[in-house]
């Protein structure tokens, strides 16, 4: 008999995917030269991302789940982030996530006992900056162009063209619009 005590959150094919990836990747890619950003998006697609041929991501990136990872076009990864995408991570064109911010589209439900995985998705719109070591929690949509600060921790969404730092991220100032026309 089963018993929600001990069932898995992800069945056994999911455990299989992510630690053959997580081999593959520690293996294979942690370990090349920070100019192959092609080869790293050819991997990624090979596991399900959908990465455009423009993303940049660099070796020391941990990512949970590729399926669950879209990039779009121009959008940079640093070093050292850390993806735990158990749900989906999606991120808009001129992205750029800084090196050790964490990016967390899961949480628990607190109220139940047994605190069950929740998936929460992470959308960061177009434009956006996710400064150094910076956390974006579950559930949580960066508008068009905002940038959250250094060691920001932002757990509620972010406007458009906003500037957040803090912990918890609180919106300081407006950022100046701009576009690439």
């Amino acid at each position: 008999m089963k018993s929600k005590l001990t069932d898995p959150s992800f069945g056994v094919g999911s455990k299989f995917y992510r630690l053959f990836f997580s081999l593959i990747w520690t293996l294979v890619v942690r370990f090349s030269p920070v100019p192959l950003f092609r080869y790293r998006v050819f991997l990624l697609r090979l596991f399900g991302a959908d990465v455009s041929t423009g993303f940049r991501i660099y070796p020391s990136v941990r990512v949970w789940s590729p399926r669950n990872l879209q990039a779009g076009l121009d959008s940079t990864i640093g070093p050292r982030v850390n993806f735990y995408n158990q749900g989906r991570v999606v991120l808009g064109e001129r992205v750029i996530v800084s090196q050790d911010a964490t990016i967390c589209a899961s949480t628990h439900d607190y109220n139940d006992p047994l605190h069950p995985l929740v998936l929460a998705p992470v959308t960061i719109h177009n434009d956006a900056w996710i400064c150094a070591e910076a956390f974006i929690g579950p559930g949580v949509t960066v508008g068009e162009g905002a940038v959250i600060g250094a060691r920001a921790v932002l757990t509620k969404d972010a406007e458009p063209w906003a500037v957040y730092a803090g912990n918890p991220a609180r919106k300081i100032k407006d950022r100046q619009r701009f576009n690439y026309e």
